[in-house]
């Protein structure tokens, strides 16, 4: 009588590991810009409603001069996990807020001013730049390639 063996022989298992190994090549890239993609919807909802309550602070004021400040209409948004929020120029007429990226999104940063126009700036080099996002004048960058 013949006894054969119960279970998996090496060649069989060596075939499942590559078979395993060619499907994470593949997917993990593509997890990785998913993620990306979903750290910067942070930023771009934080400037969003940062933009909206600056409007309101003009309403209020007249100005943009004081806005941005903690105990305002307009204050910074804080608890963001990927990005930093300021506003550099706050002017009488006009303003620009930026969210610049760090962690796993560094090397980017969105801004908008009062006339709603959104710019896209990646530093070469960068986390970002090496994952083929690159700058965009007229748009928030979304995708890789300058996509908006």
């Amino acid at each position: 009588m013949l006894h054969r063996g119960k279970g998996f022989t090496l060649i069989e298992l060596m075939i499942a590991v590559a078979v395993v190994g060619i499907l994470a090549m593949v997917a993990l890239p593509s997890y990785n810009d998913y993620i990306r993609r979903a750290n910067i919807s942070e930023a771009t909802a934080a400037l969003l409603t940062l933009r909206t309550k600056l409007e309101q602070y003009y309403q209020d004021n007249r100005t943009f001069a004081g806005a941005c400040a903690a105990n305002t209409v307009a204050p910074l948004p804080v608890g963001l996990k990927n990005f930093t929020v300021d506003c550099p120029t706050r002017t009488a007429t006009a303003y620009t807020a930026r969210a610049t990226g760090i962690n796993s999104v560094a090397g980017i940063v969105f801004t908008i001013n009062e006339a709603n126009v959104r710019a896209t700036t990646v530093t070469s080099g960068s986390t970002m730049a090496n994952a083929g996002y690159i700058d965009n004048a007229t748009c928030w960058t979304q995708r890789k390639g300058g996509a908006c």
